[in-house]
């Protein structure tokens, strides 16, 4: 019988064991240079009808990431961010929740923006244990429920009850107010916090109307604000509706005071409205200027020298919201449950964060109790009014 021999055997062998030692470095490579990186989730609406706001999302996160990865990153490791868009809309907000909830090298969430966009996210971060901090959701239900969701800026409820003891002390030659909401879980909480706190120290409210995010034509709602003669006219909505409201409703012949929420303050309202914005009022969560706040003249100058445009109040909490995080990581460690007993800790001045825009801590539900300020369109420019309540 003849025997059977391959005198390829040892080469092809040979050549296996390359093979398996190749896969094997390229594995472990691979491993080492991720774990010199420490990921974070940037959420917000970077496309879509309000993608003002996630610009200034976007860079305010990059501005801080950039500080901290030049001062030698999180514990020696580089913090890279995820941005993922929501576009604004609640049901993109779920599956860019479920997206980065599934992802386990992303260890904690800044985001979401919009309200709605973080009530959707909200239990799937949560059945994830994975942190979500956001810099600019204020509905009074987007904490409450669960122990991963927190934000740096005051509750609907605080808002609400501020704007009208505002209106109500400063603006004394008001008597009767209209209401003029964006028909979504901002929109209305913010509007049910007005009117409540308005009745109850006596301003009259003599219209309340809503409307759709998707309608540009507010004539027919405006015509009845009109019929009422309000002295004044809250806007409980954003600023890409509220531009349009401002330039239709001085068309139609309305001369009453404006005074809007936190959602219509961005630069993009003072081009969408023009001259119309003018002496217009707004709450906000974060002026910059203020005197005394070196530490945010500083990041202002910063942000303008790299992006070539000012900072606004979204930047400002969000450039917070990743410092926080990145201090959550480097004391607490870099495990998810790790970043939220971290920030579930911060439950008094003393334990708090202090960033730009004050001093951060929570209550038991992640919600933090933090002043508002008041701005006015002054010439077609944001500056802050001569009058604020911060006692």
């Amino acid at each position: 019988m003849k025997k059977y021999t391959n005198r390829n055997l040892p080469v092809n062998f040979g050549m296996f064991v390359i093979f398996l030692f190749s896969l094997y470095s390229s594995i472990f490579c691979t491993s080492a240079v991720e774990s010199k990186t420490l990921k974070v989730a940037v959420a917000g609406p970077f496309t879509g009808s309000v993608a003002a706001f996630g610009e200034m999302i976007k860079k305010g996160a990059q501005l801080r990431a950039q500080e901290i990865n030049e001062n030698g990153g999180i514990n020696g490791k580089q913090l890279e961010l995820v941005f993922e868009d929501d576009t604004g809309k609640d049901k993109e907000a779920s599956l860019v929740a479920t997206r980065i909830a599934s992802n386990r090298k992303i260890l904690a969430v800044v985001g979401h923006f919009n309200s709605s966009c973080s009530l959707a996210g909200k239990p799937i971060y949560k059945r994830n244990r994975i942190v979500a901090l956001s810099p600019g959701s204020t509905n009074v239900n987007v904490c409450k429920g669960s122990d991963y969701t927190f934000r740096n800026l005051y509750r609907d409820d605080f808002q609400g009850a501020f704007a009208a003891k505002y209106i109500k002390t400063v603006l004394t030659k008001v008597e009767t107010v209209a209401v003029f909401f964006d028909n979504d879980d901002y929109g209305r909480g913010l509007r049910d916090s007005f009117k409540k706190s308005a009745n109850s120290i006596g301003l009259s409210i003599v219209a309340d109307e809503a409307y759709d995010r998707d309608t540009t034509d507010y004539k027919a709602q405006l015509t009845k604000i009109k019929s009422a003669n309000p002295d004044l006219i809250f806007i409980a909505g954003l600023y890409s509706q509220a531009g349009l409201i401002l330039s239709q409703a001085r068309e139609s012949g309305i001369t009453a005071q404006f005074f809007g929420a936190d959602g219509v303050d961005s630069p993009k309202l003072l081009e969408i409205a023009g001259e119309s914005a003018n002496g217009m009022y707004i709450t906000t969560p974060f002026i910059f200027g203020l005197e005394g706040n070196e530490e945010a003249e500083r990041v202002y100058a910063a942000f303008k020298q790299k992006f070539g445009k000012s900072p606004d109040t979204w930047a400002a909490l969000t450039y917070d919201a990743i410092g926080m995080i990145a201090e959550a990581i480097a004391k607490g460690g870099e495990k998810r449950k790790a970043i939220r007993d971290y920030l579930g800790n911060l439950t008094s001045p003393e334990k708090g964060y202090q960033g730009i825009t004050g001093l951060t801590y929570f209550d038991e539900h992640g919600d933090c109790l933090k002043p508002a300020y008041v701005k006015q369109v002054t010439q077609g420019q944001f500056m802050p009014s001569s009058v604020q309540m911060l006692d």
